[in-house]
């Protein structure tokens, strides 16, 4: 099931959300304003803003309140994103040119600054002092994790330890943070927050390790970039690190660096592929799916739950 269908109860909700999205990154400069635009039209998912939603759905849920909270989460992701085109010095995202392509590098982090800038901006209109601690925590581990990437950059000594930390810091605690202030905002029990923030956590070390692994299994079309790009830029993913136990494959993969020919990496993920090293990967993903959907059990009976088994699900599932 696609997840459009899943969540085809929520489309006009989504709908608000994504003009509201748009009418919050409007800016009086026309860079700014044209910069924001090219990455909010690029597409996405918008999971952060459906688990936002559903998250809502177990409380007394109200979109005019709830949609704030929903945009400026989904512009932390964005503001993220554009920085870490500039750190990844990435030409595509999704398929279009990042912002540091068409314009620079300076345009793009000021650009980026300035989308998170406006996700603050919006969550002020929720009163509760709890939802702006969890939200400060939360970028202030967002940005260990992205300076923790760039330390981390070619470092092929690195361990599993490692990785787990960096992807709880750059996207689980992102997903799980989207959950609870959904709740918050609702005015959700305290005990049914928890669990949604856990909820989330799980969900999104599943969803980056998939990310992680499909950067080998993917095709260009699909994942709007060269396959591999996350090797090539240096960064060592769950897949890498399984690969590396194997000592050829090591020798083969410490090679890599910046200027790594398009025919080395592919013959790279080509042995990296040929490996079990994706079925590992996979099953430590499906360990924190089943976790994520033991806890959805946990939650009192309504659409929202089922749906939030659904999406669970689909990203551990998906193909790209």
């Amino acid at each position: 099931m696609k997840l459009q269908m899943m969540l085809s109860f929520l489309n006009q909700d989504i709908n608000i959300i994504e003009k509201s999205l748009e009418e919050t990154i409007h800016a009086e400069s026309p860079i700014l304003h044209q910069a924001s635009l090219q990455l909010l039209q690029a597409g996405g998912k918008r999971i952060r803003p459906i688990f936002v939603l559903l998250s809502g759905k177990f409380g007394q849920y109200d979109i005019n309140k709830i949609k704030n909270v929903a945009v400026a989460l989904e512009l932390i992701h964005m503001a993220s994103l554009v920085h870490d085109d500039v750190i990844d010095d990435a030409e595509l995202r999704r398929g279009r040119p990042t912002i540091n392509t068409k314009w620079d590098n300076k345009v793009a982090m000021y650009t980026g600054d300035y989308i998170f800038a406006r996700a603050v901006e919006l969550m002020t209109e929720i009163k509760n002092p709890d939802a702006h601690k969890i939200l400060s925590n939360t970028m202030v581990e967002l940005t260990i994790g992205e300076i923790e990437q760039i330390k981390d950059k070619y470092r092929f000594d690195q361990n599993i330890r490692d990785y787990f930390r960096r992807i709880k810091r750059k996207t689980a605690l992102l997903i799980a943070a989207s959950c609870r202030l959904g709740a918050i905002a609702a005015d959700v029990d305290e005990r049914v927050q928890k669990k949604l923030f856990q909820f989330g956590y799980y969900v999104g070390m599943s969803y980056q390790i998939i990310d992680d692994i499909l950067d080998f299994t993917g095709t260009e079309k699909e994942l709007g970039k060269p396959a591999g790009g996350d090797l090539l830029q240096g960064n060592i993913t769950l897949p890498v690190l399984y690969a590396m136990e194997d000592p050829i494959l090591r020798e083969e993969i410490c090679k890599v660096h910046e200027n790594t020919s398009r025919s080395e990496m592919d013959r790279i993920i080509s042995l990296i592929k040929q490996s079990d090293v994706i079925e590992k990967s996979m099953a430590v993903s499906d360990h924190y799916l089943n976790k994520a959907l033991r806890i959805v059990e946990e939650l009192p009976q309504n659409k929202a739950k089922r749906a939030l088994r659904d999406i669970a699900n689909f990203i551990g599932k998906r193909k790209f």
